[in-house]
């Protein structure tokens, strides 16, 4: 019981910091169409930014200061990269920003060097928010959570309760009639780029000290990312809330589980063949902890390929 509650809080714990990195990948895409692949690296950049920010001041300071930075970084890279190469479709999109990504993850190695570094989250969220079962369950992971479920409730209201929303969203469907009515359409999209790579140095401010800080962590998040956009289904922000919450208690609960193919030879009722083959034989899905979201992607792009909220038409 305490493992499937612990994991429980865990995997939503991931899933909800995979959703901070994720949700902007998915508005930049659904909103603009644009195939980001340096968003990880924009990730990676806020963790990094808020480490040096948090020593030089304090950690409030350096998770204020470091997402701005990087929305900046953004905003450049939309104004003066991107938007040279937005109407030659997709593949010039991936080629561009695969290259900012190696050069991101470069000038990240020449100031801050090859190795992980020690972002740790603050002294007064350092302990235990609460015990169960016996076990101490970090404030900072409840800090994290409390974060995206915030980011979440924010999206939800600019996007669907505003009149920014609404002029975004117009601005998807009918770019065309909605600068007809006097709007700044590559302004807009400007904007959301902007609100994109704020998110992602949000994630990386507040996961950086969950997670590793290395200048690998940019590869890794890259994949989950795109996993987690393409299983909720492009351009669908419930989707990736979704997905992010699947993967993150599939990636969980998969830790430290362990079973020999004993066990399952005494569940289907072969004892002799159990106790022939004895514990020797061990499948260890911990091991294969990193596949399985690309296995869950797999499943779901046979049985539905747009993804599980993905437009369908």
């Amino acid at each position: 019981m305490e493992f499937i509650v612990v994991s429980t809080l865990n995997g939503f714990v991931y899933g909800l910091l995979l959703f901070m990195v994720s949700a902007g990948l998915t508005l930049i895409f659904g909103m603009m169409g644009v195939v980001n692949f340096a968003h990880a690296s924009l990730y990676m950049l806020g963790a990094y930014l808020s480490f040096t920010i948090t020593r030089a001041t304090n950690f409030w300071v350096g998770l204020l200061i470091a997402p701005l930075i990087v929305a900046t970084v953004g905003i450049f890279i939309e104004r003066f990269m991107l938007r040279r190469v937005h109407g030659f479709g997709h593949s010039q999109q991936l080629l561009l920003t695969f290259g900012i990504a190696f050069v991101v993850e470069e000038v990240v190695k020449v100031f801050w060097g090859n190795f992980p570094i020690a972002y740790r989250p603050p002294g007064f969220l350092s302990g235990a928010a609460f015990t169960i079962f016996g076990t101490n369950f970090p404030s900072y992971r409840v800090f994290v959570a409390v974060v995206a479920i915030l980011l979440l409730g924010m999206l939800y209201l600019l996007l669907q309760k505003t009149r920014i929303g609404i002029i975004v969203r117009a601005s998807v469907q009918r770019p065309a009639m909605v600068s007809a009515l006097g709007h700044n359409v590559p302004l807009i999209f400007l904007g959301v780029f902007g609100v994109g790579a704020w998110m992602a140095g949000l994630a990386g401010a507040v996961g950086g000290a969950l997670l590793t800080t290395s200048p690998t962590m940019a590869a890794e998040m890259s994949v989950i990312a795109f996993v987690v956009v393409v299983v909720g289904g492009l351009g669908s922000l419930l989707g990736a809330f979704i997905s992010s919450l699947l993967i993150g208690l599939l990636t969980s609960f998969s830790v430290g589980f362990q079973v020999s193919l004993a066990d399952l030879a005494n569940v289907f009722g072969f004892g002799d063949a159990a106790r022939r083959i004895g514990g020797l034989l061990t499948l260890d899905v911990a091991s294969l902890s990193a596949s399985l979201p690309a296995l869950l992607m797999l499943i779901v792009l046979l049985t539905r390929p747009a993804g599980l909220m993905g437009d369908r038409n």
